[in-house]
């Protein structure tokens, strides 16, 4: 938004129209006439009986001019109207009692050197669900995420000529869906928290609904391609010098993100399973009538199939298919991802390759990235579903924006999660080494964090633990992560002497083995490794409530210093890098 009026005191700019119509009125009126060269940027209350020298109106609105830099703006709301006139007759002025003071020009002079560097890289930030709830809240969630890394910026880019620029994506408000079918079958009884839940929640419910799942997509869709669109028109360096695009999505937006990138839709899935209960009738025994209807069937399906091929082979001479998104995903960074559910209800398994095109094809998106909080409770890890066995490896640990010569990423070497795990694959009667081998021992030991809340309710958790791997161990895997792994093994070992002979007992003795695969180095086989780190994890706080974190985590990704200084780093070394490609010389 560029502006030529600002409001007094918080130098906002005025509305774009409101500002044009009083600039047009003002050159009319005061086109040659000289203003203070150095007037006072306070508010200079008027004498009293001062007349304004010039008034103009407004749709709702008025201005008066008192001189050629002493301009006014009074609301004509009734309420405004009738202060007005009470305080005037009190003896105030007109202007110092209900009217807000303008300036024509912003507090600083511009310079020529005055310029934002020229925008190599543009992030679209798309809001999941709540946003019906709160309307523009994705506005200011984007704001604050601006904020943040132009403070990244300034301290640890400052010497690049490039800039990257975060644009919000409002897509729920432009919906219709059901209207207000659901308000009014909505009972009265807690009406403020049916209609918090009908305003969030709801649209997890509508995008599993067959007939609204497209609205929400081409809703998106429409919004990503319009703001592009509209981004380049301003900006047609832009696409000339090959900028770059990257997503950032929070919750549910990452999943309809991901399936407008992808092209998925539950038709495909339909179709799988209708084929699939065809193999299984044909194991069944049947009936010889029925067997020959079913044979009738099958062969006028495989017709219908083949007719259906050859329509979509003319279709597709004659017609180009225009793909779902008008620029390429150099990046996709998922926020609070449920994404990781969704694919494993639609049937995605882990594979053999730890390439990352298992569930995101390279061509379609050059990385993709999956930030969570530990205690998001709608976050989840999506490396398990390339390769099973990084369910025991850690989440890359975020650094602290204030980390002095932090290691990079991508040299960070994956490390157990919990290498005291006791595998079903080794026996009591197995002789067990006593010696710590690189494997048993955790490669990066993990902060201790938030001792004295962990310790509340430490002996209850292990001991549903130690029962079973019911409730019991998922409580204990979820909150009773933060401690060091040297801290459980010593609690597991107490645990395993009590009622027994109090002698130390080595931890090895009764911990086994972890049956990963693993190289002499202590690290995971370079061929069972994946291409790239997927899953990064922000670090908790030293005094951080997990259960407090719970509820607030999920919603606390934006103004976080470490995510900008993460999401920047990724973008501005992929910029350095293609630079330095450009730069070399044939040889």
């Amino acid at each position: 938004m560029r502006g030529q009026w600002f409001i007094d005191g918080t130098w906002q700019p005025l509305e774009e129209e409101e500002s044009n119509l009083i600039e047009q009125e003002h050159l009319n009126c005061f086109r040659g006439q000289q203003m203070q060269e150095n007037f006072d940027m306070e508010v200079s209350k008027p004498v009293d009986g001062k007349e304004a020298v010039h008034s103009f109106k407004l749709s709702r609105n008025h201005v008066d001019w008192h001189s050629v830099d002493e301009v006014y703006l009074y609301s004509d709301a009734t309420t405004s109207k009738i202060a007005r006139t009470v305080t005037q007759k009190l003896g105030f002025s007109k202007a110092s009692s209900s009217g807000t003071r303008l300036h024509r020009g912003y507090v600083e002079e511009a310079s020529l050197e005055d310029k934002p560097s020229q925008t190599t890289h543009i992030v679209f930030v798309v809001h999941g669900i709540g946003q019906k709830m709160d309307q523009g809240r994705i506005i200011k969630n984007t704001a604050m995420m601006r904020d943040t890394a132009r403070k990244i910026e300034e301290k640890y880019f400052c010497n690049l000529a490039t800039h990257v620029e975060f644009l919000p994506v409002e897509w729920r408000s432009k919906l219709a869906l059901d209207g207000d079918t659901v308000d009014s079958i909505t009972p009265d009884k807690v009406r403020g928290l049916r209609d918090m839940l009908n305003s969030s929640a709801m649209d997890i419910m509508y995008y599993t609904s067959p007939l609204y799942r497209d609205e929400l997509v081409k809703g998106l869709q429409q919004e990503l391609n319009r703001l592009y669109m509209l981004f380049c028109s301003r900006n047609p360096e832009f696409e000339e010098k090959g900028g770059k695009v990257s997503i950032v999505s929070h919750s549910l937006g990452c999943v309809i993100t991901y399936d407008i990138m992808t092209g998925w839709n539950p038709v495909r899935l339909y179709e799988q399973l209708l084929q699939k209960e065809e193999e299984d009738l044909e194991d069944r025994w049947m009936s010889y009538e029925e067997q020959r209807l079913l044979e009738e069937l099958y062969i006028t399906k495989q017709r219908l199939r083949e007719i259906e091929e050859r329509l979509h082979e003319l279709k597709a001479s004659t017609i180009l298919k225009t793909p779902a998104l008008k620029f390429k995903v150099e990046n996709f960074f998922c926020m609070g991802s449920p994404l990781a559910v969704f694919l494993a209800l639609r049937g995605i398994r882990p594979g053999n390759s730890g390439s990352q095109d298992h569930i995101l094809p390279r061509t379609i998106c050059n990385r993709l990235l999956n930030i969570f909080h530990p205690t998001d409770p709608v976050a989840y890890r999506l490396e398990p579903l390339i390769l099973k066995h990084y369910s025991n490896i850690s989440p890359v640990q975020i650094h602290w924006y204030n980390t002095a010569n932090p290691l990079p990423y991508e040299h960070m070497k994956p490390s157990f999660l919990n290498p005291t795990k006791e595998p079903t694959s080794v026996t009591e009667s197995e002789s067990i080494p006593t010696i710590p081998s690189p494997a048993t021992s955790p490669v990066m030991v993990r902060r201790h964090y938030g001792e004295s809340i962990t310790n509340i309710g430490k002996a209850s958790i292990l001991g549903a633990a130690s029962i079973g791997k019911g409730l019991g161990g998922m409580l204990f895997s979820r909150f009773g992560r933060s401690s060091a792994p040297t801290s459980q093994t010593s609690e597991t070992g107490k645990e395993g002497t009590e009622g027994e002979d109090k002698k130390p007992v080595a931890i090895h003795s009764i911990v086994g083995t972890p049956t990963f695969p693993h190289s002499s180095s202590g690290f995971l086989d370079p061929t069972l490794e994946l291409e790239h780190r997927i899953d990064f994890e922000l670090r908790e706080g030293l005094v951080e409530s997990r259960y407090w974190s719970a509820v607030t985590s999920h919603t606390a990704y934006w103004s976080s210093m470490d995510i900008a200084l993460f999401l920047l780093t990724f973008m501005y070394k992929q910029d350095q890098e293609d630079a330095d490609k450009s730069n070399l010389d044939p040889v």
